[in-house]
């Protein structure tokens, strides 16, 4: 079953096709990173206009790379929620239209559910890193983490998943982008933060580790300003300073240095959380998914702490992208009927 996905969720226009849920044809991936710069994060309505630049010739884009026509589509699918409205309608509208005027199934996908099933694609082209040899096997404890999403989820089948921790403020990807600011550093922060700790000292700066009544629960707005208050000491200035003038008092490696410690508090609170859910519920597989799940320090560290075999999608899957959307649809298609391409809509606030 080959299904042509697409994936406007935030600032990405992706499309893919995918055959039965394993393997990846193509992956257009149109990213809006250098658009939104300028401005230290996505402004949604710059975003939702670039989506309609670029749609409909990365699906033609997707099809030619695949060396597909219409006629070996089987189903079409789509990002319905969450994320930012304005991106999301350009997507669903784009797939509506596709699946009413190609007679096509439309398949309506949740887009964490999509981030799981990046895991899920063994073959395709080549990429810096190498995809999975085998697929999770049920029961899966997943580590969802990325700019907006911080939470584990526990899946017993296709159709099984629930939450079982979660965020109560800031995502972790969220909290890179804003330590970032405070540094000195471009957007995204997570791959900004990683490039300046690798000259870095993790140990040099003592940040606390987050504590939240949830078993399984995260917060990082405390280890942000965390941060913060020990970069206003070590420039000496007091706590009504601005925010963004304290990166031109800090030296490379004292930004190096802060990079690295709030990246190591980071990830052992992320891999603590899921090495104490793997204890408690006995997965078959563990597996990660969103932006930050291509990081490789936090691979590395995951790896050590579980003690089982961790197989890690390619890092461009781990990124907002629409092949996680079709390998997600193929498993819905085996156990829901398609949606209405008359009445879809587009769910920006969906909960799981």
């Amino acid at each position: 079953m080959n299904i042509l996905a697409i994936e406007t969720s935030c600032d990405e226009t992706s499309v893919a096709v995918v055959e039965d849920g394993s393997k990846l044809h193509s992956l257009v991936v149109n990213s809006q990173i250098d658009i939104h710069k300028a401005f230290g994060g996505v402004v949604p309505e710059v975003a939702a206009r670039s989506h309609i630049e670029v749609i409909l010739p990365a699906v033609q884009q997707a099809l030619d790379e695949a060396k597909m026509g219409w006629d070996d589509i089987d189903a079409i699918a789509v990002t319905q929620g969450p994320g930012l409205l304005g991106s999301l309608l350009i997507g669903v509208l784009t797939a509506r239209t596709l699946a009413w005027s190609k007679q096509k199934p439309l398949y309506a996908v949740h887009h964490i559910l999509g981030h799981i099933y990046a895991n899920w694609i063994t073959d395709g082209p080549e990429y810096k890193t190498p995809y999975p040899t085998t697929q999770p096997e049920f029961p899966v404890l997943a580590l969802i983490v990325s700019g907006g999403h911080t939470q584990l989820m526990f899946g017993t089948n296709h159709t099984e998943w629930r939450v079982i921790g979660r965020t109560t403020d800031d995502a972790v990807g969220e909290a890179f982008d804003k330590v970032a600011k405070v540094l000195g550093l471009p957007y995204p922060g997570g791959p900004s933060v990683a490039q300046a700790a690798d000259n870095g000292n993790p140990d040099a700066y003592a940040l606390p580790t987050p504590k939240v009544s949830e078993e399984y629960g995260f917060s990082f707005s405390g280890l942000k300003t965390a941060l913060l208050r020990a970069v206003q000491a070590e420039c000496g200035v007091g706590h009504d300073f601005p925010s963004f003038e304290l990166a031109g008092r800090l030296s490379d490696a004292q930004v190096a240095d802060f990079a690295a410690s709030f990246q190591k508090t980071a990830i052992n609170y992320l891999v603590s959380k899921t090495r104490l859910a793997f204890e408690n519920l006995s997965p078959k597989t563990v597996i990660i998914g969103g932006g930050v799940a291509a990081s490789l320090p936090l691979r590395e560290v995951l790896s050590h702490e579980i003690p089982i075999e961790i197989e890690y999608a390619p890092q461009i899957l781990c990124t907002d992208n629409a092949a996680m959307i079709g390998a997600r649809a193929y498993y819905q298609s085996k156990h829901q009927a398609p949606d209405d391409p008359f009445t879809l809509e587009t769910q920006p606030s969906w909960p799981l």
